[in-house]
């Protein structure tokens, strides 16, 4: 009997043991896999905002283009609406690192495109007026004008460039975008102030 019952007392000793041995174990393993879990949450996040940014980025060079399109003259009031309305789109994104230049380019008899007006949202730098400009093969035709919406959007991830230690590792990254539009009422869009909107 006395016998038994040190056996089972050790035996208690022994699985109480085992079992602050499995607690020290689950802790340092959970201590492992915990980076690696919280890396691949924040990447899953910093991913699923640049797929957003890429496709409203697309939406912003295509609105403004249409809508540019859509009228025979167009005063800087006007644009600021415009580019006003397609920032819109990024929202609740930040639209400080947002660069929209909007041109209107009309080729000449020879069908060699050039710059008749060309505004930015402030953060783009606007095209030089006679300004020679690449477009898609068979865009124009002689005398024919197209509006081209060059959109820019540098996006800043989380661990970006004032990240300590990680700043030089992850930068901005700068999505392209330009759109093509053919003025629809007339021929070309003609612009009615001097100068881009303030």
């Amino acid at each position: 009997m006395l016998r038994r019952s040190k056996a089972g007392a050790i035996a208690a000793r022994y699985w109480r043991g085992a079992k602050q041995e499995c607690r020290g174990t689950s802790a340092i393993e959970f201590a492992i896999i915990l980076p690696l879990m919280l890396t691949a949450y924040l990447g899953a996040v910093e991913v699923g905002n640049m797929l957003t940014l890429n496709r409203r980025t697309d939406q912003v060079a295509y609105t403004v283009a249409d809508l540019t399109a859509q009228v025979r003259t167009l005063s800087n009031a006007q644009i600021k609406n415009i580019t006003d309305a397609a920032t819109a789109i990024l929202t609740p994104y930040s639209t400080k690192d947002l660069s929209i230049v909007l041109t209107s380019v009309v080729a000449d008899d020879k069908n060699r495109p050039k710059v008749a007006w060309s505004c930015s949202n402030g953060n783009g730098a606007p095209l030089a007026k006679n300004s020679s400009v690449d477009l898609p093969e068979g865009l124009t035709a002689p005398g024919s004008s197209v509006i081209m919406a060059d959109v820019q959007y540098a996006y800043v991830p989380l661990f970006g460039e004032d990240a300590p230690f990680l700043g030089s590792t992850f930068g901005k990254f700068t999505m392209s975008r330009k759109f093509y539009s053919r003025p629809r009422r007339s021929a070309t869009v003609d612009k009615t102030d001097n100068g881009c909107p303030g």
